[in-house]
């Protein structure tokens, strides 16, 4: 489907590394078919070594060559490098964003272009384990909302939503996730020290458990089973877990989580509005 494409990333991080890794491992193009553009020399110089892609300094340039153009540029930047390619891209081609906040029709307007889809994916996708949720604008066709699927699918699992509010939502909760999760095991794994185990043995424990944690609730209960079932399951009346989820409780932790990922919801709403506030100088 994608052999003959050539796929433009505006904006060579981690992420879209993380994707043109999954497009090339899973041979959905060829590295020659693959360009990316970004401001720093060096980065390029090493993204150039270790695929054999295209690269460049210049966004336009790079857009008007692909036939599927990946915007993966920081939030802060977008307004400036879209209203800087305005006119690049063919009215055919294909945009798909990453960027968190950024609307599509703030993409539209900012690009002077309308086949667009929305993404949202998270930093799993750098070992193909990410989960991407993604929305297309009216004018994206059948075909390409399936070309879409082929290449999130290419670093983790996607999941097509009716309605685009739902990519802010999906950024507080998936997209940021990780780091929740990070916390947490730092969490876990300063007590396992202060209780007495080594650094290393404390990561291992801890990184073992919910790891097995994981795998068992998708192995046994994934779309049949309640998260409540797993835990109870390990709660004896009145024994260790009890009394220590008992703290976690009093401690506020649901209240926590909650109010920290309606947070990052709050501020993912937030990144779209400069564009909102400030659009594109008309061209003459």
């Amino acid at each position: 489907m994608l052999q003959n494409t050539k796929i433009t990333f505006i904006g060579p991080g981690a992420m879209a590394e993380a994707m043109l890794t999954g497009i090339l491992k899973n041979n959905l193009t060829i590295p020659e078919n693959i360009l990316a553009s970004g401001p720093i020399i060096e980065r390029n110089t090493e993204l150039e070594e270790k695929y054999g892609i295209q690269t460049f300094t210049d966004n336009n340039k790079a857009a008007s060559l692909g036939d599927l153009v990946i915007i993966s540029v920081k939030p802060q930047r977008l307004q400036k490098v879209l209203e800087g390619m305005r006119g690049s891209i063919r009215d055919e081609v294909l945009v798909l964003s990453i960027v968190a906040g950024a609307s599509i029709g703030k993409i539209e307007r900012l690009l002077n272009h309308h086949k667009i889809v929305r993404c949202m994916p998270n930093t799993p996708a750098q070992i193909g384990e990410g989960i991407t949720v993604w929305f297309p604008s009216h004018s994206v066709t059948e075909k390409e909302k399936e070309i879409t699927k082929v290449i999130l699918n290419a670093f983790g699992q996607e999941v097509l939503v009716d309605e685009e509010e739902y990519l802010d939502k999906a950024t507080a909760l998936s997209g940021t996730g990780p780091a929740y999760v990070y916390l947490f095991m730092e969490a876990m794994v300063d007590a396992g020290v202060h209780m007495g185990f080594s650094r290393r043995i404390a990561e291992q424990l801890v990184t073992a458990t919910v790891r097995g944690s994981v795998d068992f609730y998708d192995k046994d209960g994934f779309d049949s089973r309640h998260l409540a079932a797993f835990r109870n399951q390990v709660t004896s009346p009145g024994g260790t877990t009890a009394e220590a989820l008992y703290y976690l409780e009093k401690a506020g932790f649901r209240t926590a989580i909650s109010r920290a990922i309606w947070a990052a919801f709050q501020r993912s709403k937030e990144l779209g509005q400069d564009a909102e506030t400030h659009p594109p100088e008309k061209s003459e």
